[in-house]
C-alpha cells in the first residue's frame, strides 16, 4: 500500500522505512512506540496549533513530551496559542488526528517546528496517514522532508 506520505517521500529521494502495527491498538504514541518496539519518545506526536493572529503551525514532540507555553509562544510569535479543535486539525490537514503525517499536504509558506531534543535520536517515527501504518525516518531526513525549524519547546 503506498500512501499520499510514501509518495512524497519517494519523490524527494528521502529514505525512510514503512512499518505497520495493529489497528486495534489504543490511540497514541505510547502504544504505537510499545507496538514496533521503540521508546514513546521516538515516536513523533504531529499537533497542530492556532495563534491569535489566525496562523496554524505543525509542532513535533517525542510521544513523552509536552511543550513549554512560554517556549511555544515565543516560537510562534504569539501570546496567544492554543492547540487546534479536531475540526480545525481535519481542515487544515486532510487527517483526523491520530497519524496525521508531518509533510506532503502544507500549503506554501506553511511553518513546521520541531523540539530540537528530537535531533539526538538515531530513528524517528511518524505518522504515515492511515492508522496502523508509521514511517521511521532519520531527525535530519525528517527536517528536510519538513522544512521544520529545529527549536527547544520542552526545556530540555
Amino acid at each position: 500500500m503506498s500512501l499520499p506520505s510514501h509518495t512524497f517521500l519517494d519523490a524527494r529521494g528521502i529514505a525512510y522505512e514503512r512499518r505497520s502495527f495493529p489497528v486495534d491498538i489504543e490511540k497514541g504514541a505510547a502504544s504505537v512506540a510499545r507496538a514496533l518496539g521503540f521508546r514513546e519518545r521516538q515516536m513523533v506526536k504531529t499537533l497542530i496549533f492556532e495563534t491569535g493572529q489566525g496562523e496554524r503551525v505543525l509542532v513535533m514532540l517525542g510521544g513523552d513530551q509536552n511543550a513549554v507555553s512560554g517556549l511555544l509562544k515565543k516560537a510562534l510569535g504569539s501570546r496567544d496559542v492554543r492547540m487546534a479543535k479536531p475540526e480545525v486539525v481535519l481542515e487544515t490537514t486532510g487527517y483526523p488526528i491520530g497519524s496525521i503525517p508531518p509533510f506532503h499536504w502544507q500549503p506554501a509558506g506553511f511553518r513546521s517546528i520541531i523540539e530540537a531534543s528530537l535531533m539526538s535520536e538515531e530513528i524517528l517515527g511518524v505518522g504515515a496517514g492511515q492508522w496502523g501504518e508509521e514511517i521511521l525516518i532519520t531527525p535530519a531526513d525528517l527536517v528536510r522532508a519538513t522544512g521544520a525549524a529545529v527549536v527547544a519547546l520542552t526545556g530540555v
